[in-house]
């Protein structure tokens, strides 16, 4: 059966739907072979309600979350839920190999894998499409050509609607863009008020504390130019600033959810969503209440002022800015 919802495999792409995106890789039960259980189910179907009732309707997942059982529970709810998978966007992503057999974990962009995985994704989330497919991370090994031939079998066969890519730098993704028919629509990095090198790199041009950054300078102008949506995952910090740890950050996010009212999960997001590169982050807590308490993110306008933005960035370094 192909997919039939409006514009189909080969139309106009449905993605991307609102402000977040919801991450899955919470979803399924362990980290191991064990297999997942009804309560798993349960679990993700609340985690997946409480998304939608944020106003949340694009989800990523990916191949390796939970040994591939957050796309397999994942589907277990769409097919409790007839008519679900018409109103939300799926992304999921290919290319890391996790450790097996005694072989260590690996990247894996080789075009017969990279088809493999998305057939294997298609079936444990029982749908015929996925609308978005991101390349996870670099294979040092993985020839541009391959990759295009891959993903341009599996536009052709109406499998997958758009690609993007996850972890990538500009360089990396212009050389492999050189070789796609179809644009690269995504690049997905960790980018939150705790990881900030990203916004970091933007300013110490010029300063002895450049060369230790790390982030790959123009990553973001690139994107930007190129009509790239940059998507940030482990946007909430893994809670450290809405309840994890005491710190002055935490202090000040707090104080303005107060004065805002708001929740704090929902000012650390507007925190990235204020920044004019377009930043569209992946809210990736399990747990109902706190993906509730992003709603504000996920449907207004970010409510932080110029002056507020950059007190929440130096609160979090610790010091001024060079």
């Amino acid at each position: 059966m192909r997919d039939t919802t409006p514009g189909g495999a080969h139309g106009a792409a449905r993605p991307p739907h609102g402000r977040l995106l919801y991450g899955c890789m919470g979803l399924g039960g362990t980290w191991d072979d064990r297999p997942y259980t009804a309560a798993d189910i349960d679990h993700a179907q609340a985690a997946v309600e409480a998304a939608l009732d944020a106003g949340i309707t694009a989800f990523d997942h990916a191949d390796i979350y939970r040994h591939g059982k957050s796309e397999a529970v994942f589907g277990e709810v769409l097919s409790r839920a007839p008519g679900l998978r018409e109103r939300i966007v799926l992304q999921t992503k290919c290319g890391i190999r996790l450790p097996a057999e005694g072989r260590p974990g690996l990247y894996d962009l080789r075009a017969d894998s990279i088809v493999r995985r998305v057939r294997e994704s298609l079936a444990r989330l029982r749908t015929d499409v996925i609308d978005t497919l991101l390349l996870h991370r670099p294979d040092p090994l993985a020839r541009p050509e391959e990759i295009a031939r891959a993903l341009g079998d599996l536009h052709s066969e109406g499998l997958v609607r758009q690609f993007g890519v996850s972890n990538m730098s500009a360089a990396q993704i212009d050389r492999l863009q050189a070789h796609l028919d179809v644009p690269l629509v995504a690049n997905q990095l960790e980018m939150s008020l705790e990881r900030r090198d990203w916004v970091e790199a933007g300013v110490l041009v010029n300063t002895g504390a450049a060369a230790a950054n790390g982030f790959p300078a123009g990553t973001l102008e690139y994107c930007a130019a190129h009509g790239i949506e940059l998507q940030a995952w482990g946007a909430l910090a893994r809670g450290r600033y809405t309840g994890a740890e005491p710190s002055p950050a935490a202090d000040l996010i707090g104080e303005l959810a107060a004065a805002k009212g708001t929740t704090p999960e929902t000012v650390l997001l507007w925190w990235l969503q204020r920044h004019p590169a377009g930043i569209r982050p992946v809210v990736g807590t399990s747990r109902p209440e706190r993906i509730r308490a992003c709603r504000d993110a996920a449907v207004g306008e970010p409510g932080l002022s110029h002056e507020e933005w950059y007190a929440l960035w130096i609160a979090a370094r610790g010091k001024p800015l060079p």
